[in-house]
């Protein structure tokens, strides 16, 4: 492989690969499913501030479209090149609450529908960061974002939400938790020709990542410097292979052969992070080591952990051997690179991977089950349809289970639930693509109104006090 050249003020580390590593990376490539999954480039909007909103959006397009001119193009590139598949390009942005808010307009529709135009000009699948974060409370710019979120997924294709309610340090802002829940369900009412589509484009984080790559949760924070590169990379078939390969392995040994098979990936994804940086004159930030599944045959969190010994997943073990995948993940890819960051983990969407899809179809993983897996994997219940009925203060009081266990163990969690219109328990609902099918799984019947209603903020944690 060759290795990157540098731009003009951004100095490339040289990355050496020995043959055996390259035929190794060939092998996993063609026959592993392993890729990168998508190269993000981070861009702030803080300077497209303006006191009149549609300026601030015609500079907000300006500006995405300098910027990312070249993305997909450098992408293709990078393929071609390495012969490593890049899956998607991806845009993320300041958490547009932040920028809009120096306009006295609530339309921030109309924002939307400009971060929408500059993706499909530059030509990427998803651009994020129709975003607020209120994990304390919330300003004018705030409540104006998300208000407009139902109707921002509903007219555009490819604008993701996100919105923080929660961080170990400020504890849980129930009035968001609580909103949040109407606003799933007018998302979900809004795209209901198509099962709810706009509901599998809107996260609801606790302690959110300023450089996550993934969508539908990315989103450029305001730590971050005004342009970057973040690189995504995904391999569960290369995991699962390895894994396979070592039926008689104790725990210890098995942990140690997915450490190496982390490592082996994380270099990979800082190679073409560094390639793309170079390529596009922007300074590379992290590579983001999470076992993101597909719909595709053998591309599974879930076969890696039955791979482990479980007959199904979601019996019991299904949470320790999660937990022993996610630790190991991370310790590999964290010795690989010095700039491993985002969520580095595994996911566990379940319309997203084959073997989920299976066991939620058959009743063998519940939503509880789900519930107490996101305790110990890189984000939370992500990709789960639920009944079409279901109340606004049941999904919220999930928002708040899922915030609380964030929350307490100091860690990221979310929640991507669709509430699909019309359907019931035991119904499919299908999205295509990477975003695939999932199967409506039951929830507790029991209200959980009184609780949502009572607001305020739940405090944070005395384990917040770290300084």
């Amino acid at each position: 492989m060759r290795e990157p050249r540098a731009s003009p003020g951004y100095p490339v580390m040289a990355i050496q690969f020995s043959p055996q590593e390259i035929l190794e990376t060939i092998r996993m490539v063609q026959m592993e499913n392993l890729d990168i999954r998508t190269i993000t480039m981070g861009i702030s909007l803080r300077d497209c501030a303006d006191a009149d909103l549609a300026k601030a959006g015609a500079k907000a397009y300006d500006k995405i479209c300098r910027l990312a001119a070249r993305l997909v193009v450098a992408g293709d590139e990078i393929e071609r090149e390495y012969g490593i598949p890049i899956i998607n390009k991806r845009i993320s942005v300041t958490p547009v609450a932040l920028v809009a808010e120096a306009s006295a307009s609530n339309e921030y529709v109309r924002f939307a529908k400009q971060l929408e135009r500059a993706a499909a000009e530059v030509g990427v699948n998803f651009i994020g960061g129709f975003s607020a974060l209120v994990h304390k409370g919330a300003t004018r710019g705030d409540d104006a974002l998300i208000g407009s979120i139902p109707e921002a997924l509903s007219v555009t294709e490819r604008v993701c939400a996100s919105v923080n309610v929660g961080t170990t340090r400020a504890g849980i802002n129930m009035d968001a938790v609580a909103r949040m829940g109407r606003t799933i369900v007018e998302t979900a009412r809004l795209t209901a020709q198509r099962d709810g589509i706009g509901c599998a484009k809107l996260v609801v984080f606790c302690n959110a990542v300023e450089d996550n790559p993934f969508m539908a949760g990315a989103f450029h924070g305001i730590g971050e410097p005004d342009c970057v590169l973040n690189v995504g990379v995904s391999g569960p078939g290369v995991v699962a292979t390895a894994i396979e390969a070592e039926p008689d392995a104790d725990f210890g040994e098995l942990a140690s052969v997915i450490k190496r098979t982390a490592f082996k990936v994380t270099r990979m994804g800082e190679l073409v992070g560094r390639a793309a940086s170079a390529k596009l004159g922007v300074p590379f930030g992290i590579v983001d080591l999470s076992l993101a599944p597909t719909p595709a045959p053998g591309d599974s969190v879930g076969r890696i952990l039955e791979s482990m010994g479980l007959e199904r997943i979601g019996t019991h073990g299904s949470t320790a051997a999660l937990a022993l995948l996610n630790d190991a993940v991370k310790k590999g890819g964290a010795m690989a690179s010095s700039y491993v960051g985002g969520l580095s983990g595994a996911f566990i969407p379940v319309s997203e991977d084959a073997v989920m899809i299976d066991a939620a179809a058959c009743g063998a993983i519940t939503f509880d089950k789900l519930e107490a897996m996101t305790a110990v994997c890189s984000v939370g219940l992500d990709m789960i349809a639920v009944p079409g009925d279901t109340p606004a203060s049941t999904i919220a009081a999930i928002i708040a289970d899922e915030a609380a266990i964030g929350m307490i163990n100091g860690k990221t969690t979310a929640v991507r639930l669709i509430p699909a219109p019309g359907k019931k328990i035991g119904d499919v609902v299908s999205f295509g693509g990477l975003l695939g099918t999932a199967p409506v799984i039951a929830l507790h019947r029991e209200s959980s109104e009184k609780f949502v209603r009572r607001g305020g903020r739940i405090p944070a944690p005395v384990q917040g006090l770290s300084n």
